[in-house]
């Protein structure tokens, strides 16, 4: 049985499983991209996995646009990057707010050329009995899957109409998924279904726009990370899982794809290092 760390077992999933693709041979050190000049959209920016990522792709030398509903914790993120910051507090669930977002982008740096779609929630109750889908009141579940998947749609639907708009059309799209996008626990309904659906979404909006010389992808992590969804942890078991930095190298090479570039896929954070480090 493989330990979830939300109190339930499920039995191992076959050799494709998301928490076998960690190897313990030495890699290579990856060569990374600088990213001067690029513009990068990064919602969920103010904590965990967003906000790692953000400082990183600011210190690779991009432009980064730094979204999520408190603009006193991206005002923090801001001021420890090191490279040009749009602070853009927003709620990803409205559109008014995602609108004034993009036009504040292309006013302060030029059309977006990678949008990463971090923000997410994994439910109030997730992982116990109160999350399963019987108890779970419909309020809690249009939440989820607003935040987590129609906010994607909408962020993305906007970011593409700007960057189709340009003379030469480029561009990435960089969907944070997860492991609970490729297999199934209870006691998380709304937050499994969410994540089957980017995936989904994912791959029918790469081939949507792959004439177009932009890239849609989606990421994971790989395995849990001491975020908000895993707060729940004892100390102990949360010192053994991943940091939020175990995004930031892929993140820059996926930032730093041209026209021609890996699309429609969804790996982890190690298997993208993989796939683009040979590129």
């Amino acid at each position: 049985m493989l330990t979830l760390g939300i109190g339930i077992g499920i039995e191992r999933l076959k050799a494709t499983d998301w928490r076998t693709y960690y190897s313990m041979a030495p890699k290579a050190p990856v060569r990374m991209p600088t990213l001067h000049d690029e513009t990068i959209i990064v919602t969920g920016a103010s904590k965990g996995l967003g906000r790692s990522m953000a400082l990183h792709l600011s210190e690779r030398g991009a432009n980064v646009v730094l979204v999520a509903r408190s603009e006193d914790d991206l005002a923090a993120v801001a001021d420890a990057a090191d490279g040009e910051t749009l602070v853009a507090p927003a709620d990803v669930r409205d559109p008014d707010a995602i609108d004034d977002v993009v036009r504040s982008t292309v006013e302060r740096f030029g059309t977006p050329d990678t949008l990463f779609n971090n923000a997410g929630v994994p439910g109030r109750h997730f992982g116990d009995d109160r999350g399963a889908l019987v108890n779970t009141d419909d309020a809690e579940w249009t939440r989820i899957i607003e935040i987590n998947l129609t906010g994607v749609a909408l962020f993305t639907k906007r970011v593409l109409e700007t960057m189709l708009e340009a003379d030469e059309t480029s561009g990435n799209v960089v969907n944070v998924s997860s492991g609970l996008g490729k297999a199934a626990v209870p006691n998380a309904v709304p937050y499994v279904s969410s994540k089957w659906g980017l995936e989904g979404f994912t791959r029918a909006v790469a081939l949507e726009v792959d004439a177009d010389g932009i890239n849609v992808n989606a990421i994971d992590p790989g395995g849990r990370v001491n975020t908000q969804i895993w707060e729940h942890l004892p100390d102990a078991e949360r010192q053994e899982i991943l940091q939020p930095d175990v995004m930031d190298d892929a993140a820059a090479l996926l930032a730093a794809q041209g026209p021609d570039g890996v699309t429609g896929e969804s790996m982890t954070a190690e298997e993208w290092e993989d796939r683009l480090a040979e590129t």
